[in-house]
Parts: C-alpha cells; structure tokens; sequence
C-alpha cells in the first residue's frame, strides 16, 4: 500500500458517536441525546414508516423482549413481597423532609405539597433492604401479540384528524395499549411515547386536534414533555437526572413552571423522585434541626427499579457465599496458571469478581471456564456480540457448549436453564465484554443467578459505555466493594501497542513494518468516502491479504456525506451491485441486525421469500418478518464503533471525516481502532484533533445510584 505508517501527531480523529449513541443532541439534558443509542436516529414524524410488529410467529426480538419483560415482573414480585414498611428519614428536615413526605403522599394516592420542589436542592434517601423472599419457578414467556386491525385503523383516524402520519398509527398503538385512539383524543402529547416522535411534532399534533384547548401551559404537556425527557436521558445512558438539570431542560423546551411539571408526572405516577445521602457513611446529625446533605434525582420506573434490584441482587452474592463446598473451588484454582490463577483464587473466595484488560486479557477468564468446568463446577461465559464467543471457545476443550451470548442466556435460547426455583443451573457465570452490560440486563442476569453462585464482570474498561442506561461495569469498579483482579497479559504487536497507548491518553509512534496501520490522509468527505471503498475492495486484499468480506469499516453516525448510510450505499455498489430487490437488500449484501435497540449482530443476506428476509448472523439463520426489515436491518459493511463493540475482524478501515473532530472522544477512538486483528487503516481528515481527543477528551458522565446503592449494602472490599 501507498500510504504511510501511522505515528503519534499524525494520527486520524473522527466524530465519535458519543457515550451513548451515534448523534448527541446539543440542547439535550447534560449529554441527553435524541438518537437510540448506537442504532437507529430518531427521525422526524413525517419520515416515520410503519412499525408494526405484525405476523403470529415470534421473532427473535419479541422472544427476547417477552423473557426479558417476565424477568422484571419477577422483580417487581420481589419487591412487593418485602415485609412491613421501613422507617427512614427521621432526621431530615426543611426541604428534604418536605420531599421525603411528598413521596409518602403519592404512594398514599395523593398529590405533593407543591413547596416540596421550591428549592433545585440534591435529596432521596434510601431504606435498608428487606429480607429476601422466597424465590418462586419461572413462568412461561407470553407470546407476542400484534396490535388489532380495529385498534390500529382507530389511531390511524385520530392520526389523520392530527395531520400526523398514519404510517405511525402501529407504533402508537402498540405503545399506549388498548383505547389508544381515546388517550389520544384526550391528551394528544401521548404521541412523545412513540420513539421517533420529538415535542414540537407532537405539539402540532395538538393543536390541530385541540384548538383553541391548547396552550403552552397545559398540564398535559409538561407532564409528557418531562417523560420524554427522562427518556431521552436513558438513551444518553442517565438512569435517573438531578432535579435542577431535569427542570432547566424543562425551560428549554418552553415548559413555563417546570417544578410544577416534574411535581405533576411524579403524583400521576409516570415518574419517580429519589433522595439519596451524599454521605451515606457519614454519622447522622446530633442536632434534630441539622438537615443531612441530599441529592434529589427523578427517573423512570423502569429504570429505577433495575438499579435497585441489581444493587440488591450484588449484595445478596456478595452476601450468600458459603463455605461448605470449597473443594472444587479449590481445584479449579489450583489448575489456572499466571493470570488465571490469581483470577480463580478471588473468585474461590468471593462471590462477585471483577477482572479487567485488553483481548489478550480474554485468555485468563477463558481459562478459569476450563478449570471451572473440568472440577465439576457448573460454569457458563456469556459475551456481548456472537464474533466475542470465537475467542474463548478457541480455548475451551469441550467446543464451545458453555460459551453464549448475553442475549441468549437471557432469552433461554443459550446457557445451562433453570432450576427448579427458576434460577439459572450455575455455579460459576463469567460475563465478558461487562462494560457494554446497561442496568436492565445486569440486573436480568444477577436475578437469575442462583444463591452462592460466582459472578465474573470480565471487560476492558476503555471501550465505550453500553448503548443502554446506566455504566454498571465503571460503576462496580469505583464502588470498590469487590475484588479487582488486573490482567498484566498486554496485547502483542503494533496494533497493540498503538491501542494500549490510547487507553491512557497517548498516541504514541508506533512502528509498523508489516503494514500493521497505514494512515490514507483526505481532504474532504468526498475523498474519505472514495478512499475507502479503495481501501476495501483493492488496496487492503492485495496488499495485506485480507479479503473485502472479512474486512470492517468504521465512521462516527449513520448520516452525513461519510456515515454508514453513504458508505454503504458505495461499498453496496462495488461489492455486490443488485436491484434491492427485497426491501432494499440482495442475496450476499452484509448487513447489521438489530433485535432490540442498543444491540447489533453482523450477519448476511441469504434470501427472501413470504416469510421475509432471511438472513445469516454468526452461523445461525435468522428470518425478520417484511414489516420489521426497514426499522431492524441496515445494510453493514459500514458500521458506527457502537454497532461494532464487542466484534473483531482482520481488518479494519476507521473513517475520519473532518466534520467528525468537535465529536471524538478517547473511548470512541478506543473502541474503533481496537477491532482490527491484523491490519487497521485510517482515513484522516481531521490533522490534530485526534491526538487531542486521546489526550483529553474523557467519557461523558452519566448520572447513575448504584455506586451509592451498593455502599449501604455491600462493605468496601479491601
């Protein structure tokens, strides 16, 4: 290849997709962003197509969803059956004591004294946790079922006296339920519980539905414009927001009394306020009239509750290990070697281990499954994407049986089962890839796992934050209630040495002799866009020997004259041209899948028929129903680094557009140089933000309870 080695002040930058999706919105709440987390950009009304989820066969999406939405009924199960109130807050007063008594008001079914939000002031303090019940069998997944022909055409009238489009009419039914045309009669800013949907559409919705009734002081409105707010913080990764920032973004969005708005969504139950210590290890006043130092956060229930049970769910393992039957734990730590070794041993004598390092680092926790498995113990590794289980069942001696995904444990379509108390069959689960766990699925997964088993988080903490809420990985390791083992293995060659680098700021010179990284400068989009599809289709399979197939290209988003939707249409055309003759897609054309938002399988097109697409992802065939192929199929030969973590391929092309550079971070550049095997090429065209951006630009924060969750459960591991 023509092109020069890549050194440290020469390096590419490119606009990141941010910490937690591929488009930040600059007017959001403190990072909130108005795109799903590496997937799919909201867009606007008008664009909207038809999202209906129809057909009577099950999709791999629904399945997953239903297991996953019978999980959090079990939780919420588990929260009900706590015994007797417990007291909490007796020292507080002034304005925390105001809170904490709105609180008890709405839980009695009434409204909050309105002086309870006078002051932007932190506050929630949280009770000790109950005993834990009983665990009870698993009940059967429910089948998915499609909205009806009546309900949908009734919203689709509604939609249409709204001058709304009438494609969204299966959305907005499947999202607000049974009466959806009724709800929205009467309170037409429902329509922001559609995803996609933004307030200003949704206020044009309103007016031409309500006339002379609307008004920007309508109650209606700020109630739904702070639930979409919350929302929108989730995609961002917040699970929960700090009162003062969730009512400044209220203003932004011309709420006029933004307190009375966020008062309003807290009585009618569609949010939840919390007040937390900012010390909860300090001692409790001695002087009655002394108010202890609050913070007061507000979210989603869903959100909410997902923190919680999986702040209770570490401290039950923490809390349950036993010691009778160490004599296999003992054995799987005496046959580990290196890194492995010091990694059995915590995990013998502890119930929740952390293990961090680069895709060397993979070896150890692989080897610890080894060992595990061969003592008797019940062990089972679970990674983020399909390509993570290559790694480890390359080095586990029975094939691979006792690698899945996380996805899959989840759904009941990979991993050991359930007990008969409904807890998976494990002694020993280790999760790879942890930091792309967001709070729902986390807690899903220690639910699940049964008392005195082992829990391993194995992850690089560099890489990009999950897609969904919360940071549960960075979370647990600056809660420090646990052991921490790090893995002293670096990754081998210039690409790990350049890769090692970013992860602590530097981009260092680094020689490449083998062509290992080659930097392609560019002047504009145009050029980074051409150089490319050179890159892919000649350049790299003549000069490296990587074929284009086995080859991945990376760029910040999916707009723009260098996102994934232009480059895709290009490397379409050069690779494997075709009508699109099946929704925009051909027998062969790569693609990315998207089961559930925040969650990407790179597979490809097989065939189509009346079933709908089929398609090939990790080995396993995969049919999406005609209707969900626009919002669930992209084509993937370009994908954004969100869409690409927790994947390797030979080689990768990392595009940097010049537009990109007010947007790269340290874990984006991170993430997208470290998918590359064998060869990384980089389209430059952003000169010196991107040393920059290694050197200071650091992940967003996220506003998140567990660490505080944790430190009244869980004593500080030493």
């Amino acid at each position: 290849m023509e092109d020069g080695v890549i050194g440290g002040g020469d390096g590419a930058a490119t606009a990141p997709e941010g910490d937690g999706g591929d488009a930040a919105d600059p007017g959001g709440v403190d990072g909130v962003s108005e795109a799903r987390g590496g997937e799919a950009s909201v867009g606007s009304v008008a664009d909207s197509g038809d999202g209906s989820a129809g057909g009577s066969q099950r999709s791999e999406a629904e399945a997953e969803l239903a297991a996953q939405q019978v999980e959090r009924e079990r939780i919420e199960r588990r929260k009900a059956e706590r015994t007797g109130p417990i007291e909490s807050g007796a020292k507080l007063s002034g304005k925390a004591a105001d809170l904490l008594a709105a609180i008890r008001a709405v839980e009695g079914g009434e409204k909050p004294a309105a002086t309870a939000f006078g002051d932007p002031e932190p506050a929630p303090r949280r009770a000790a946790p109950a005993p834990e019940p009983v665990r009870r069998p698993q009940p059967a997944a429910p089948a998915a079922v499609a909205p009806a022909a009546e309900a949908v055409a009734a919203v689709r009238r509604v939609l249409a006296d709204g001058g709304a489009p009438e494609s969204l009419a299966p959305q907005v039914t499947a999202a607000l339920g049974e009466g959806a045309d009724a709800l929205l009669r009467e309170d037409p800013w429902h329509l922001l519980r559609v995803s996609g949907v933004r307030p200003d559409q949704a206020d044009g919705f309103a007016r031409a539905l309500l006339g002379a009734e609307c008004g920007p002081d309508d109650e209606r409105r700020g109630r739904a414009v702070t639930g979409w707010l919350l929302e929108q913080a989730a995609v961002a990764g917040h699970t929960a927001l700090e009162m003062p920032a969730l009512t400044a973004a209220l203003a932004q969005r011309a709420v006029r009394d933004p307190e009375a708005a966020v008062q309003d969504a807290i009585a009618e139950g569609e949010a939840l306020v919390f007040q937390d210590a900012l010390d909860p290890g300090a001692p409790e006043p001695e002087d009655d009239e002394e108010e202890r130092p609050v913070r007061v956060l507000v979210g989603l229930e869903r959100y909410a509750l997902a923190e919680e049970s999986l702040a209770d769910g570490l401290a039950r393992l923490v809390n349950s290990l036993s010691k009778d039957a160490s004599e296999p734990w003992e054995a799987a730590a005496a046959a580990a070697s290196g890194g492995a070794a010091e990694l059995a041993r915590a995990v013998a004598g502890h119930g929740l281990v952390l293990h961090t390092g680069g895709e060397a680092a993979r070896a150890e926790p692989a080897a610890l499954l080894i060992a595990a498995r061969a003592a008797g113990l019940r062990a089972f590794a679970a990674t983020h994407a399909p390509d993570g289980r290559r790694r480890p069942t390359a080095l586990s001696a029975d094939g691979g049986e006792a690698v899945g995904t996380v996805a899959g444990l989840l759904s009941g379509a990979e991993g050991p089962g359930r007990d008969a108390d409904g807890a998976l069959a494990l002694d020993l689960l280790i999760v790879l890839d942890a930091p792309q766990l967001d709070v729902e699925d986390a807690a899903i997964l220690v639910e699940a796992l049964p008392d005195g088993a082992r829990l391993v988080l194995s992850g690089d903490p560099a890489v990009l934050w999950s897609a969904g809420a919360g940071r549960v990985f960075a979370d647990l390791l600056a809660a420090r209630v646990c052991p921490q083992i790090a893995s002293r293995t670096p990754d081998p060659g210039p690409l790990g040495e350049l890769v090692s680098g970013i992860g602590v700021g530097e981009l260092l010179q680094v020689e490449a002799p083998g062509k290992e990284i080659v930097i392609v400068p560019v002047r504009d989009a145009g050029e980074a866009v051409h150089r490319t599809v050179q890159l892919v289709a000649d350049s790299v399979p003549r000069a490296i020997g990587v074929p284009a197939e086995q080859t991945v290209v990376i760029t910040p988003g999916h707009g723009g004259a260098a996102g994934t939707r232009a480059l895709n249409t290009v490397l379409k055309e050069r690779l494997n041209p075709g009508p699109g003759r099946f929704g925009g897609f051909d027998p062969g054309d790569r693609i990315a899948y998207s089961p559930a938002p925040g969650r990407t399988v790179p597979g490809q097109v097989v065939t189509a028929d009346a079933d709908g697409l089929h398609l090939s992802c990790a080995g396993v065939t995969v049919v999406v129903p005609k209707e969900r192929v626009e919002q669930s199929v992209r084509h993937g030969w370009a994908l954004t680094a969100h869409q690409a973590v927790g994947g390797r391929w030979p080689a990768a092309v990392v595009v940097l557009p010049g537009d990109a550079a007010q947007s790269l971070s340290r874990p984006w550049v991170y993430t997208a140089f470290s998918r590359a095997e064998r060869h990384l090429s980089v389209v430059h065209g952003v000169e010196q933000a991107l040393p920059r951006a290694v050197s200071e630009a650091l992940p967003k924060p996220r506003t998140t309870r567990l660490p505080l969750l944790l430190k009244t459960q869980v004593p500080a591991a030493n």
